[in-house]
């Protein structure tokens, strides 16, 4: 039995459309929209992935045609998402939105994976080169790929890591390459007997996991000898491993202790990019009378170009990582390594 179709909301719908446009009049759209309606949009173009043919016709008769022959609305969004984004916003702020909306990888690809545990991942790849270790942890959820870090050798642990950051398009090729070594390592059974699809892997956001889930101590050990091979690669993954909603995190002294530190200018064009549950977090730290003034200075700005907002959260952002450094406040969850 068919399912009915579904009834989108009004940001859905749009987000339909959007899909189905080129990059270049999606991006021209996305650079007229406020900083929430832009992260409300994003949102929805991954909500909407799924959408079938006959939806889009309700959506809209008139492109029903144009759908037909771009099944990639059904495809995965990552890529048309991200380029859009970037051509928008630029590479940098780009991160930062879709590091907020990009939803987790759902599976791995290379299923064979999903039958070893960390230490035999770890023994598969101790003799490997690196490019192959990169590869196959960037496949990996991040929680077990920060394991099969930390399991090897220190010496390869930085340049592993900036390689996954660096990965791209894998090729179908390299898929039943790595297929074979797995299965050939793990006593299964190789090949399949299907052709592998192409896969695209890592990217500074997917290092950045892998990194917050190993230990503090990785992570103190690793980004010093990373920022010495590649100081771009190096900031990227550092940006995305804290974005500006991990500042939500800090308990009320310390949120408190950061914006005492913020100029209340910086602070207000920040929060024209939060929610309204956030903002009531950050103006909840400050005296009644210092929160409405914010708010008023808020309403009286107008909508305000996304590029501006992100400029004042990187700074905010910046801000904590001093104050972290000097010991002032505490972000994360601190080093679990004990002796």
């Amino acid at each position: 039995m068919t399912a009915a179709p579904r009834t989108f909301t009004g940001v859905e719908r749009a987000a339909v459309l959007m899909m189905l446009v080129g990059e270049d009049e999606a991006a021209a759209i996305l650079q007229k929209l406020d900083p929430e309606e832009v992260r409300k949009l994003g949102t929805a173009m991954f909500a909407v992935a799924d959408v079938s043919e006959e939806e889009v016709g309700l959506v809209l008769d008139d492109f029903v045609g144009k759908a037909r022959e771009r099944t990639g609305i059904t495809f995965n969004p990552a890529p048309h998402v991200e380029a859009v984004m970037t051509r928008a916003l630029g590479r940098e702020k780009a991160e930062s939105v879709l590091a907020q909306i990009t939803p987790a990888e759902a599976v791995c690809e290379i299923d064979l994976l999903d039958w070893l545990d960390a230490s035999e991942i770890a023994a598969m790849l101790d003799k490997e080169h690196p490019q192959i270790a990169a590869v196959m942890i960037a496949n990996l959820d991040p929680s077990v790929g920060s394991q099969v870090l930390e399991l090897l050798p220190e010496l390869v642990q930085p340049d592993i890591l900036h390689r996954i950051a660096r990965l791209g398009p894998i090729t179908p090729d390299a898929v039943d390459a790595l297929r074979m070594l797995i299965a050939s390592r793990s006593g299964g059974a190789g090949g399949g007997g299907g052709t592998s699809a192409a896969l695209h892997l890592g990217g500074a956001r997917e290092a950045a996991k892998i990194l917050q889930g190993a230990r503090k101590s990785v992570e103190q050990r690793v980004m010093p000898k990373l920022l010495k091979m590649d100081r771009d690669i190096a900031r990227q993954i550092e940006e995305a491993m804290f974005v500006f909603d991990n500042l939500l995190e800090l308990d009320d002294k310390g949120l408190s202790t950061l914006i005492r530190n913020v100029d209340g200018d910086t602070l207000g064009r920040a929060l024209k990019g939060v929610d309204e549950a956030a903002r009531n977090r950050i103006l909840g730290c400050m005296s009644a009378r210092a929160a409405a003034g914010i708010r008023d200075d808020m309403e009286a700005r107008g909508p305000m170009k996304l590029s501006e907002v992100l400029e004042s959260q990187k700074a905010i952002i910046q801000i904590a990582r001093n104050l972290a450094k000097d010991g002032t406040i505490t972000l994360g969850a601190g080093d679990d390594d004990y002796v």
